[in-house]
């Protein structure tokens, strides 16, 4: 029987962090799933699985013949290299654009097109195949990798945070697919941030705390502990203040009592295929929006026209607070009123810097800062690490030397910094552990009691919205693409 067996393994990450696997047993046609606060070494152990660490001490002993890992970092890369193909000694003469298709990624270890497609069609991405990888939304991608992962045939698919980034319907899509999987006698490892993300099927559960694997033990058994653990906390966080603003000056006010978005019949679309279509939306004083919808139905497109990012912009009816889109303003005076978290900016944060300056950009809009800082800039973003648990030492460590669970926390402190008028988070809660993500909620809800913030949050879980959301957009599937349903919450 195939096995892979860790016994007082020692795995050195860094200069301070060593992961400990004292004892684990992974056997042919198993189910595994190892869940941790951010920071705790889950993705150095699925690694530390897939034969990636070297151990510094202990043994290892593994009989699998082809283990397949996937991962958000390794998403984040793929995707930062096919933008990076469009840089001008890639481009042939005459070529405006460049980038593997979907298809082309799917079969860039085995080519086999049969193969391909039969993939594709059990994900539901047969459609994009000729499209390129790199427009895809976040949840294609995922779909797209996992196909790319599943036609090596791995007799060990160690899967790192694979739920994260798809809607309800995809979860469910690949809760299946994997219990098929696991039925046909796969030997399955997902390495997961939400205790609710542990499918039924599950044989065994394993809990990381501070780069040390605790005993595994039943599914059922282990969710009681973890339950236990997560209610203790969530008591804690009852009374939680924030931070003060930063009163910079110059800053421009909003007018009294006007929407800051106001959308009519807008449109948005790509080779003649709308992505928007005919969408008439207002965010009115005090209005909190959840927007809800499958992958690819335009959501992040939408957030991407009232960021002012988008060229399309111009083109639309789109009135951003109180200014028409186009009427002489410049991006950073939409921007000013606007923090902002989704996982286009996560990938776009590449610049070297450390922990505590990430949080001070938020003050600038700027991915790094290019300005002078002011001392309660930097004690307002102190005060920030330090609810984070990032304080001392941890704030002036390289931000890309975090965990990805750690990177997105700090991102959404970036957001928060400055209290801003729009606060606009796209799937925010990604990589985020239980506890993280009620921490996350807390600090939402208490930025929009405290002062005259208004939210636009995006999730495919309906559980993350925090208390304060009062109407929600949904884009519905319908036979022209999609519709849009607004409703008022009680």
């Amino acid at each position: 029987m195939l096995t892979l067996q860790i016994s007082q393994g020692t795995f050195h990450l860094n200069a301070t962090r060593t992961l400990s696997l004292p004892d684990l047993t992974i056997s042919a046609g198993e189910s595994w799933a190892f869940v941790g606060a951010n920071g705790s070494g889950k993705s150095s152990l699925a690694r530390a699985l897939a034969g990636e660490l070297t151990p510094a001490k202990g043994v290892v002993s593994n009989t699998f013949i082809h283990p397949f890992r996937l991962s958000l970092e390794q998403l984040q890369r793929l995707v930062a290299e096919e933008w990076q193909r469009n840089n001008t000694d890639m481009l042939s003469p005459g070529e405006e654009d460049t980038g593997r298709t979907a298809a082309e990624i799917i079969q860039e270890n085995v080519k086999d097109p049969a193969r391909c497609r039969e993939l594709a069609s059990l994900f539901g991405i047969t459609a994009l195949l000729d499209r390129r990888f790199k427009y895809l939304s976040t949840g294609e991608t995922r779909k797209t990798l996992l196909c790319q992962a599943l036609m090596a045939s791995p007799d060990l698919l160690i899967l790192d945070e694979p739920f994260d980034g798809l809607d309800v319907a995809s979860r469910s899509n690949l809760a299946a697919i994997l219990a098929d999987l696991h039925q046909r006698g796969l030997t399955l490892v997902l390495v997961l941030n939400r205790f609710d993300d542990i499918p039924d099927f599950t044989d065994r559960v394993g809990v990381l705390a501070e780069c040390t694997l605790m005993p595994p033990g039943p599914r059922k058994e282990i969710l009681a502990d973890a339950l236990v653990a997560q209610l203790a906390y969530s008591e804690r966080l009852k009374g939680m203040s924030l931070p003060e603003a930063d009163e910079a000056p110059g800053k421009s006010a909003l007018p009294d009592g006007v929407p800051l978005v106001v959308l009519r019949d807008g449109v948005v679309s790509y080779d003649d295929k709308p992505i928007l279509n005919h969408l008439d939306w207002q965010v009115s004083p005090g209005e909190h929006w959840q927007i809800v919808g499958p992958n690819g139905a335009g959501k992040s497109t939408l957030l991407s026209l009232v960021t002012g990012d988008h060229p399309q912009g111009y083109s639309n009816d789109l009135t951003l607070f109180g200014r028409r889109r186009g009427s002489g303003e410049t991006i950073w005076d939409i921007k000013q009123h606007i923090g902002y978290v989704s996982s286009s900016l996560h990938l776009d944060y590449r610049v070297s810097s450390s922990v505590r300056n990430v949080v001070i950009s938020g003050f600038f809009d700027s991915i790094g800062i290019y300005q002078a800082v002011s001392d309660r800039q930097q004690f307002l973003a102190g005060q920030w690490l330090a609810r984070l648990g990032m304080g001392g030492s941890l704030g002036e460590t390289p931000f890309h030397s975090l965990s990805w669970g750690q990177q997105r926390l700090v991102l959404i402190a970036r957001a928060l910094v400055k209290h801003p008028a729009l606060l606009i988070l796209d799937e925010p809660l990604q990589g985020l552990d239980p506890i993280n993500r009620q921490l996350v909620r807390r600090f939402i809800d208490v930025l929009i009691a405290e002062g005259d913030t208004q939210l636009l949050f995006v999730s495919h879980h309906a559980e993350d919205a925090p208390e304060c959301i009062t109407h929600r957009l949904t884009f519905v599937p319908d036979e022209n693409g999609y519709r849009y349903q607004q409703d008022i919450l009680s």
